[in-house]
């Protein structure tokens, strides 16, 4: 079955009688100035460079004269054959990705005869990618020909007029934000109900309300793809990954129903005696309702006699629409003793607040910010719903050379302070007195944050041990008995004489270089056994970073990492600057929806099982994942792989069950079922990709890489699998047509461009101006991120908002990140999960600048403020409650950056127009695409 997809440029004509090849037909992506070629005449394309501000190309070669080229085209005229052996990198001036030659022997053979390699050349000439290919020899006379960026140069040229400057048309090449708005157009605002096995939900972009009818809700689980191939020959042919983006905890808006709790007493969750899945609508009941076969590994099992119930005559039970586990995707089970540690109830968990008191934060004022806050935060401790108060206990540790320990008991009159100066083996010097209820102990608690900034007020120690304050939260919650989290607030690299003590190994002569990948690593081993036993106590932690200078985060996030805790960092922090966006991310951690001790395991049907998992995960074993906490934010990645045929009819099931304990102290089982489709078809596959969910996918794959491969490698690994999935549908399941034409399937047309950001972003491809720590960290970050975060982090949200319509509750409309989308006269909000930037043009209109600002010009915007002055006009209001929507529902708060047109912060902004080509390498998206479909063309000659 054939099945058309994107075609990215025109049908070419037929080749004509008498020639082997057919004349292209010019115009980049099919500009119609431009007809066919008489036969024999071949014309010689333009260069292609990056597209300049207005959409322009750069002035193209003359047009062609009479010269006549040989039937083989170029080389006739003597010079060698084109191998086109890999591709050059796009400029001269800083490397760009890694020459794109495939590192291990591709499937598809390389062409080899001349022939071939010519006609190549033409199919090459004809989408005009001439840019890629290494220069055909000198030019001839005539006007020289300026290429911005450097790019070698095309055929050879004769002398003639400079062609007038073409329009590169970037509309004509498939748009994200086009796909988005799409989908919002056909699905937003509706019912979508999870009733149909394989079916292909709604845009992780597109907003509606989400119906469980018996498979789990896209908010908890999505796929890259939701029909599998039948067998592992079709899934290597297409090299799509099978995979799944697992969010078990994600939040679920008021207008959709939370999770039933299913409560079997001490019976518990009825299970396979096999396969040990649990019960879900995937089990189906025989012989009168007495037995049931499992859905997962076809096992026939005998009902309990607690369980029984009639069928009715389509031979489903009676009461299955009673039941949530008969008729939901979702759901939880509590849990009975068996699930517990020594089979007794867990103890509700604790919060540990620990505070790095050296003297630059307390001279920062860090110290007096946190501890006022605390007062604040601690009000809002989470509790169960039905709960008047929070169960969860909290302590207190100061530390900078040695451990502060605090007695907070509610009968003391005032804090007790207890000091560990050996900090090689830390042990806790209290057990009465230190995790307190917060409310009984409210007024030592107080009184306790009032005294810390005073009573370091004069401490000169500078150095700081970081292990030691892990482990030494970790044996209180161990002798507490009961998980927990530490909150830790650390600014330096931990240099002081302890365990976990680092130095400053930040080398920029590594970068570009085989040796890049140390720096990835942690530097000691201490950092991943701590972690292990952190994850075996249930003891998570989340990390507030203020870092001045190199703090080595491979090695200080690596805990926080493999513990289900969150990395937070804020560079050089300042008071009046930042102190806001981190007091937001405090609240809101605090408040995060989350379980302790937690172990997932992901159960599959016969034929396929998963294989790989990516994210903050910690595995003693192949298949339970470990962590010590898991939130609402925190998304594993799941890959799959055959192990037999998979059936057509039957489908492929996902089962995902994660125990845990809740923050009142309950152990709980959380169950997400997922039925997929199967096919032995191609094409089915190829319609049911997910490209954001394959994004989220590559890009963990490719940071976890990043700790044992060179970068180089890898991002040759990434564009040859993409040329491959995109090759391999050209060749199967799209119309035949001209080998020039690029065409994409249409669930994927988006892909090359969110392949390229992916391969541009600060973690694969080196920048002067960024940090090693600001990759480690941004490394840290993806690989814990769901698709919606993975989605605006690699193609960020670009918002015009001096076309505001102030009256209208709505979003503007997004536009593309590219420079050209810019105008002098605009106002732009860029955001990408991390950062927020005000792009302000130097003709800004003034009565919107006077109704956000305040102020009555361009000139008097002052771009040191990270807040918005609040206006009460409406432009001030409507662009507030625009960033407050944006900033609502992405786990890191964003600091605001005010960027000016034309000055110097503005090249930091310009690195997130992510269409555009890099600074510092990397391809713009038109040069992208030319290069994947010249991998295509290689692979399918």
């Amino acid at each position: 079955m054939s099945q058309q997809g994107y075609v990215a440029t025109p049908p070419y004509s037929q080749s004509q009688p008498g020639i082997g090849l057919s004349p292209p037909h010019y115009g980049h992506y099919g500009d119609p100035s431009h007809a066919a070629s008489p036969p024999g005449l071949m014309k010689p394309p333009g260069p292609l460079g990056t597209a300049t501000p207005g959409g322009m190309l750069p002035p193209g070669p003359p047009p062609p004269g009479t010269h006549q080229f040989g039937q083989n085209g170029a080389h006739a005229s003597g010079h060698p054959p084109q191998r086109f052996p890999g591709l050059p990198p796009v400029n001269n001036v800083a490397p760009s990705y890694a020459p794109y030659s495939s590192s291990t022997p591709s499937a598809y053979p390389r062409p080899v005869s001349t022939s071939s390699v010519t006609h190549l050349g033409n199919q090459l000439n004809a989408m005009q990618i001439n840019n890629y290919a290494a220069s055909y020899g000198p030019q001839m006379a005539g006007a020289p020909l300026s290429y911005p960026g450097g790019f070698p140069g095309g055929p050879a040229q004769m002398a003639g007029p400079p062609q007038p400057q073409k329009k590169l048309d970037p509309d004509s090449i498939p748009s994200p934000i086009q796909v988005i708005e799409n989908d919002r157009a056909t699905r937003g605002g509706q019912v979508y109900a999870t009733n149909t096995r394989g079916q292909i939900p709604p845009l992780v972009t597109t907003d509606c309300v989400i119906q469980d009818e018996g498979n789990a809700s896209p908010r908890y689980i999505r796929c890259t793809a939701y029909c599998f191939p039948c067998t592992s020959d079709m899934a290597k042919q297409a090299q799509i990954p099978l995979a799944a983006v697992i969010k078990p905890f994600a939040t679920i808006p008021s207008n959709e129903s939370p999770l039933y709790v299913v409560n079997h007493g001490e019976d518990g969750p009825v299970r396979c005696n096999r396969c040990k899945a649990y019960m879900c609508p995937f089990m189906q009941f025989i012989e009168g309702g007495r037995r049931y076969q499992c859905g997962f590994c076809s096992c026939v099992n005998d009902v309990p006699p607690f369980y029984f119930q009639h069928l009715d005559h389509t031979g489903r039970r009676l009461d299955r629409y009673e039941k949530p586990e008969l008729s939901l995707g979702s759901y939880e089970y509590v849990a009975t003793l068996d699930y517990c540690r020594k089979n007794k109830p867990p103890n509700p968990p604790a919060f540990i607040f620990m505070i790095d008191v050296s003297y630059s934060n307390v001279k920062n004022g860090l110290v007096k910010l946190v501890c006022e806050e605390l007062k604040t935060v601690l009000e809002k401790l989470p509790k169960e719903e039905q709960e008047e108060t929070s169960g969860i206990r909290v302590g207190f540790i100061t530390y900078n050379k040695a451990l502060h320990f605090f007695n907070v008991k509610s009968n003391l009159a005032q804090p007790q302070m207890m000091v560990v100066t050996d900090v090689g083996e830390v042990f806790v010097p209290l057990l009465d007195g230190f995790l307190v209820n917060y409310q009984e102990s409210q007024s030592v608690i107080h009184n306790l944050l009032d005294q810390i900034p005073e009573m370091f007020a004069d401490c000169n120690e500078n150095e700081t041990v970081f292990a030691p304050v892990i482990q030494a939260g970790m044996e209180a919650l161990k002798a507490a008995d009961c998980p927990g989290k530490l909150f830790i607030f650390h600014s330096s690299l931990p240099t002081a004489e302890a365990p976990g003590k680092l130095r400053n190994r930040d080398d920029k002569k590594l970068v570009n270089t085989d040796k890049e990948k140390i720096l990835f690593q942690p530097q000691t081993n201490v950092y991943e056994s701590l972690a292990k036993d952190c994850v075996a106590h249930g003891c998570s932690v989340t990390l507030f970073l203020f870092p001045s200078q190199y703090v080595d985060v491979a090695s200080l996030g690596l805990v926080p990492l493999l513990t289900g805790g969150t990395l937070y960092k804020y560079n050089s922090f300042q008071m009046h600057l930042d102190s806001q966006q981190f007091l937001n991310d405090l609240r809101n951690d605090i408040q995060k929806k989350i379980g302790f001790d937690a172990i997932m395991r992901v159960r599959t049907s016969t034929g396929f099982r998963a294989t790989d998992f990516f994210g903050g995960v910690f595995m003693n074993n192949t298949t339970d994942v470990e962590m010590a906490a898991i939130d609402c934010d925190k998304a594993v990645t799941v890959e799959f792989k055959h192990d037999d045929k998979l059936s057509e009819d039957s489908g492929a099931l996902i089962q995902c069950a994660v125990l845990y304990t809740t923050i009142g102290g309950q152990r709980r089982l959380r169950i997400h079922n997922l039925g997929l489709n199967c096919s032995s078809q191609l094409a089915d596959l190829y319609k049911s990709c997910e490209t954001d969910a394959l994004i989220n996918f590559f890009a963990k794959s490719a940071f976890k890489a990043v700790l044992h491969q060179p970068l180089k490698v890898i991002r040759e690994i990434l564009v040859n699998q993409t040329a491959h999935m995109l090759a391999c549908y050209r060749k199967n399941c799209a119309s035949p047509s001209a080998a020039s034409q690029l065409i994409l399937p249409d669930s994927m047309k988006v892909l090359p461009v969110y392949m390229n950001c992916l391969l541009k972003s600060c973690v694969l491809l080196s920048r002067p101006e960024i940090s090693t720590d600001e990759r480690m960290f941004q490394r840290q970050l993806v690989m814990t991120m769901g698709v919606a975060d993975s989605q605006l982090f690699f193609y960020p949200q670009l918002l015009p908002i001096h076309t505001l319509d102030v009256k209208s509750s709505t979003l503007p409309a997004a536009i593309r990140c590219s420079e050209s989308r810019l105008s002098e006269e605009g106002i732009f909000l860029l955001a990408n999960g991390l950062n927020m930037f005000l792009w302000l043009g130097v003709s800004s209109p003034p009565e919107v600048i006077q109704g956000i600002f305040n102020v009555p010009s361009f000139a008097h915007i002052n771009t040191d403020t990270t807040l918005l002055p609040e206006v009460e006009s409406p432009y001030s209001q409507k662009l507030r409650l625009i960033m407050s929507i944006i900033l609502q529902k992405r786990p890191y708060s964003m600091k605001l950056t005010i960027v000016k047109q034309r000055e110097q912060p503005e090249m930091f902004f310009r690195q997130f127009l992510v269409e555009d080509k890099g600074l510092h390498g990397g391809s713009s998206y038109v040069d992208f695409l030319c290069c994947v479909h010249k991998e295509i063309c290689q692979l399918l000659n």
